[in-house]
């Protein structure tokens, strides 16, 4: 028998992919690896486990993006579950307080909820990645210990109410979330529940954005081995689609591509803040940023070789 043939290097690009729940990032990243054939794969935007949607995986060398992935705002839809509060503000968490939230009005609860648009203030959950110490304060947590984080400024640019659920003593409120990067959903839910006096937490949480990738052009890993092993393309953007979603683009002349590859500036385009610039064909050859009349590379992609 005939050795099976290696799986063909991917082309680097851009995937977006809706997390399954029950998974964590890393994991959705190994699975993706074995559907790719190369280990050389990473993720922008953690969700947590119990989180589905939106989730972008870079391939290849499109894993420099990632870095400019990680800071755009983010769409959300969630429901929050007034009358129980837990120690990770979210569904997966031990019950750490239970109050009857059933005489709640509903117009307190929108009250609340647009109390936090704007900028604002937020504590993360205490079972979050930021790290005190050098050690992410989850798993200080985890091994017992009582965390105080500080709080951040972030921008929650709406909350929209999609519907009221009543059940019982709780109160099930689906909501519409967008929000700059680094805002915790589960600490909405914690904080509504606390100013109601009834405590709140997460019990379901869907990312439907970021930035300019949406749910509607996501595929899930089922699909997306299903056409690996078909022999199809995964559907990547690639590096040069994928810039364009994320920030201004510029294109290149064959002479200035060619000093780009050996990593010259070029003569500033009049274009503020970091940009792509793109070949004739679409390929992105670098990011750069304008500084002194230059446009000088931060990262180049297209080096000479």
């Amino acid at each position: 028998m005939p050795p099976r043939s290696a799986k063909p290097a991917p082309q680097p690009g851009l995937v977006v992919v809706d997390k399954p729940q029950g998974i964590t990032s890393h994991g959705v990243v190994s699975r993706m690896r074995r559907i790719c054939g190369t280990r050389k794969v990473g993720h922008g935007g953690t969700l947590d486990p119990m989180a589905t949607g939106v989730l972008i995986v870079a391939v290849g060398k499109a894993t420099k993006l990632l870095t400019y992935v990680s800071g755009l705002d983010k769409s959300y839809a969630a429901t929050i579950r007034l009358g129980q509060a837990t120690v990770t503000d979210d569904a997966e968490g031990d019950v750490t307080a239970s109050a009857d939230a059933s005489a709640v009005a509903d117009d307190a609860i929108r009250a609340g909820l647009a109390a936090m648009t704007g900028e604002i203030d937020q504590v993360p959950s205490a079972v979050s990645a930021v790290k005190i110490d050098g050690q992410r304060a989850y798993k200080r947590v985890r091994d017992g210990e009582t965390v105080e984080l500080k709080a951040r400024r972030v921008t929650i640019a709406s909350i929209a109410i999609e519907a009221i659920r009543r059940e019982g003593e709780f109160v099930d409120v689906d909501v519409d979330v967008s929000c700059s990067s680094g805002t915790y959903i589960r600490a909405i839910a914690r904080d509504l529940g606390a100013a109601l006096g009834v405590g709140g937490h997460l019990t379901a949480l869907r990312r439907t954005r970021i930035g300019g990738f949406g749910i509607d052009t996501a595929a899930t890993l089922e699909a997306l081995a299903e056409r690996s092993e078909a022999g199809e393309p995964l559907g990547a953007l690639t590096m040069g689609d994928a810039a364009a979603r994320l920030m201004p683009t510029r294109t290149a002349t064959e002479v200035e591509a060619k000093a780009l590859s050996y990593g010259k500036p070029l003569d500033a385009a009049g274009i503020d803040g970091r940009y792509a610039v793109l070949s004739g064909a679409g390929d992105l050859l670098a990011v750069m940023i304008e500084q002194d009349g230059k446009a000088k590379p931060e990262t180049v992609f297209a080096a000479a070789s």
